[in-house]
């Protein structure tokens, strides 16, 4: 661990490109007159500061309040990561929205995928497990992996797989067993308000709630309450139980760190060629791995620990990194200060 020199300007520009969207010159001069530990403990303490004011955006383009289509989400989302005083908030829900995949393409509901991205800002910094039972919850999860139709009666595996393979564990560390287990747990998981042909039939109204008012939905009718094998453990197993499991498990850590390691600090390998390919530093994923057990998972202490190492503020990775297109437009409009108020062009900036 390494304590930063104070007004190390070329460091405080590495830390601002990595946990936001980068500064300008003369914001780095301040920042680093600060201190490079005040810096760090600010940005992982978003909630001293509020969020960026949208009110201006929805009054001088009042199509970014559409709740139907898509594309404002995604113009809003840009103008929030170019303009937030919270960036590791938003960096963060970026990272997280590249591993916990769900797309409008198949949900078609905005306003939810709209809800799916806010689930991942407030708690994207959080406890992991906690995060993995809200995803878990959420509507658009549920309906792109097809968990609404997992029952107990006919067991569908689309979302325990995705869960241990792309979410939490990766490839290799569990069985085709765990999975079957894992879907059993989760039976009984759905949302509510999304069958309305059903609501139709009974003569009820088509959208009691409002067409996109998609809610998660317990029903314990039609959970698999049997005892279930998972991960070594037995029990009559619920999907809170699976999560809590789940992030017991070394392998979790390890998964979940080496994504942080690969967001944060350099580029890794594809994640298909992570079990075939060790860490590009192991030593680093061993101290993040050891941060997320001394903090029980908790995102906020593993940053803390990847911000404050050797291996982070090392010359040697600030050019490790390929910025993502969403990234990379979110920087440069950054630095220029274009889009700080609502201006016309805004919509072939941030729709391209």
């Amino acid at each position: 661990m390494t304590t930063a020199v104070s007004g190390d300007v070329g460091l405080m520009g590495h830390l601002m490109r990595r946990a936001a969207f980068g500064a300008q010159a003369a914001e780095l001069e301040v920042l680093a007159a600060r201190g490079y530990d005040s810096v760090v403990d600010d940005l992982l303490h978003p909630e001293r500061t509020p969020r960026p004011d949208e009110d201006l955006l929805e009054r001088y383009h009042i199509e970014h309040s559409d709740e139907e289509q898509g594309k404002w989400t995604g113009a809003r989302w840009m103008f929030r990561m170019v303009n937030s005083p919270r960036p590791l908030e938003e960096k963060l829900a970026l990272m997280w929205h590249d591993i916990f995949a769900a797309g409008f393409s198949k949900v078609v509901n905005n306003p939810m995928m709209r809800s799916y991205y806010e689930m991942l800002r407030d708690h994207g910094l959080g406890n992991f497990g906690d995060m993995l039972k809200q995803l878990s919850r959420n509507p658009s999860m549920i309906y792109y992996l097809d968990q609404q139709m997992n029952h107990a009666d006919a067991v569908n595996e689309n979302y325990g797989r995705e869960l241990l393979e792309l979410f939490s564990m990766g490839v290799g560390n569990y069985t085709e067993k765990d999975i079957k287990e894992c879907a059993r747990a989760f039976t009984g998981w759905t949302i509510a308000n999304h069958d309305y042909m059903v609501l139709k039939a009974q003569r009820d109204s088509i959208w009691p709630y409002g067409r996109n008012a998609w809610h998660f939905e317990y029903r314990p009718e039609d959970h698999d309450d049997g005892e279930k094998e998972f991960l070594g453990r037995r029990g009559r197993f619920n999907g809170e139980d699976i999560v809590d499991i789940i992030c017991e498990q070394p392998a979790t850590a390890r998964f979940i760190c080496r994504h942080l390691y690969s967001f944060f600090v350099a580029d890794e390998v594809p994640v298909s060629q992570w079990p075939h390919t060790p860490p590009r530093d192991p030593e680093a994923i061993e101290v993040l791995t050891r941060a997320y057990f001394d903090n029980q998972y908790d995102m906020q202490a593993v940053l803390r620990v990847l911000f404050s190492s050797d291996f982070f503020q090392s010359e040697s990775c600030w050019y490790e990194k390929v910025k993502s297109p969403a990234e990379f437009i979110a920087g440069v409009l950054r630095l220029t200060g274009e889009f700080q108020r609502p201006d016309r062009a805004i919509h072939q900036r941030t729709l391209q």
